[in-house]
């Protein structure tokens, strides 16, 4: 794997652990880390060793938001100005760089576990949106926090939170601003369970460990793109057209068989068909939507 400036990358099997560090920011997320998370997925995706991918924090948090350091600029894009700012600007409009993260994530072909080791407040918060299963420990602390900085959501946590944890409570969180507890997290939806402090990384380790040990990869990455892609689906046939050619390519895939003699024969399954080389297209006509 390759190294990263803000984080760390390691694989042990099957099971990615991406650890964001500026542990002296409390993690906090600067155009590097932006760089660094997308090229870390795209390293994840390209891998057939990597099985799931597991995300927590260096140090005492999770991500403390973004970097304020440019003090009253920070999202003045304009006034920062750089080379950066001018690659992510389309038909004048500066593409926020937590959205690229988010989109990035809701992309990957790899199930995401977010293991919140602590604040996770603004993008710090925001990119665990598109992660599919949040773990926290009990010292973890959460806050939508952008109408205290005179913001408004970005890293199209629009789109993410209300189907998480429904429409009122993400209003009500992104009304106030204010920093909560694990447990409302918790009580809210927003996070699967918490854990003591030292068995935070134990226990999502051992949930991506299950997926890694026991599951086919392709199958994994057709039903992330399934689950994902329908949440905004006009109608259930748009579920029943990719599930249909979904069942067909997989029903004759070696995966298949493998999984029903494995079954039948009470013996762990091996399955060889890879994301890299035998990731089926059951969305034809599919497009990316264009920023404009």
């Amino acid at each position: 794997m390759a190294e990263f400036e803000t984080l760390k990358l390691q694989v042990e099997d099957g099971v990615a652990l991406l650890t964001l560090s500026r542990p002296d920011k409390l993690n906090a997320f600067n155009t590097q880390m932006l760089k660094d998370l997308i090229a870390a997925f795209d390293a994840t995706d390209a891998d057939d060793a990597v099985r799931a991918v597991i995300v927590t924090g260096e140090g005492r948090a999770f991500c403390a938001g973004a970097d304020l350091s440019a003090g009253a600029t920070t999202f003045d894009y304009a006034a920062r100005g750089g080379e950066d700012q001018a690659a992510r600007t389309q038909g004048g409009v500066q593409r926020d760089g937590g959205g690229l993260v988010s989109l990035r994530i809701y992309r990957s072909l790899k199930p995401v576990i977010a293991a919140v080791n602590g604040a996770a407040v603004g993008v710090g918060v925001t990119m665990q949106l598109p992660m599919d299963i949040r773990l926290a420990s009990t010292d973890a602390r959460f806050g939508f926090v952008f109408a205290r900085r005179g913001m408004n959501p970005e890293a199209a946590s629009s789109w993410f939170l209300p189907k998480l944890v429904g429409v009122q409570t993400a209003l009500e969180w992104c009304y106030t601003g204010r920093v909560f507890p694990a447990q409302e997290a918790l009580d809210r939806g927003l996070v699967r369970s918490l854990h003591a402090p030292d068995e935070l990384l134990p226990a999502a380790k051992a949930l991506a460990q299950e997926i890694a040990d026991n599951t086919a990869p392709v199958s994994i990455a057709l039903t992330r793109q399934l689950i994902w892609r329908m949440a905004g689906a006009a109608h259930p046939m748009e579920a029943h057209r990719a599930d249909s050619r979904g069942i067909q390519a997989r029903g004759a895939s070696a995966d298949a068989r493998e999984g029903v003699t494995s079954f039948l024969e009470k013996r762990p399954a091996a399955f060889l068909n890879k994301v890299s080389a035998d990731l089926p297209d059951i969305w034809p006509g599919w497009e990316e939507p264009e920023f404009r």
